[in-house]
């Protein structure tokens, strides 16, 4: 989908680099966005003392909220897998809402973004697996009767691949379709408003898909520490 006005697109093309940011206007959106969070994470531990303020009180909400919400779900083992799902989440979660801004793409609105995402998320969960299991984490794979063990095997490992499909491919389309459904919008009434409805319902999406990818992370994760029956 052409965007009609991208503001970093133009800055790349002020600077020579026009060809690489058209083709990968997700990447420099990804840039963007990580430019954003670090300056964001930079703020809020600039000023950390005993008596917080307001952006420090906000941002032990959020950070307490996740973690504790991460041990309510899989236990006190989650723990260690916090800045790695929470990362995720914030990430996924400004990601699509910066699509709403003006001038502005959603990284999250391109399959390559969130193919990585997926991938990261499916790669840990079995390195988690290894670390808690060894060797024996091969029994995950296998079920719970040996003589469907081959059978088992080969369901499992298209399961496990389905993952990718299942966490790149929901979001992706979620913020593709809402991207879409913008641009049509401010093409035929954007004088009247008509896609402000759709920009506040877009805050809401924004943070149910970032949640459900990161609730999926987490359960992922914790059945990789469980043992196999």
């Amino acid at each position: 989908m052409e965007h009609p006005y991208l503001f970093f697109i133009k800055i790349f093309e002020a600077i020579g680099l026009g060809h690489f940011a058209h083709t990968y206007p997700h990447v420099i959106y990804s840039w963007v966005l990580m430019a954003i969070l670090i300056g964001f994470g930079a703020l809020a531990t600039k000023t950390i003392t005993m008596i917080p303020g307001k952006s420090q009180n906000l941002s032990e909400i959020i950070v307490s909220g996740i973690e504790e919400f991460m041990v309510e779900t899989a236990g006190e083992e989650a723990r260690w897998l916090f800045p790695l799902a929470a990362t995720l989440f914030i990430y996924i979660f400004i990601g699509n809402l910066i699509g709403i801004i003006p001038g502005f793409l959603p990284p999250t609105a391109n399959l390559n973004t969130t193919g990585a995402c997926a991938l990261i998320v499916v790669v840990f969960t079995h390195i988690i697996g290894i670390k808690y299991h060894g060797v024996g984490y091969i029994k995950h794979f296998l079920g719970p009767v040996w003589w469907m063990a081959p059978l088992i095997f080969v369901i499992e490992i298209i399961g496990h691949m389905a993952r990718i499909l299942s966490l790149s491919f929901r979001l992706f389309g979620n913020m593709m379709g809402h991207e879409i459904v913008l641009a049509i919008l401010f093409g035929l009434a954007g004088a009247f408003f008509a896609p402000l409805p759709i920009m506040a319902l877009g805050i809401f999406v924004a943070f149910v898909q970032g949640f459900v990818f990161f609730l999926l992370s987490v359960i992922y994760f914790s059945g990789a520490m469980e043992h196999a029956h």
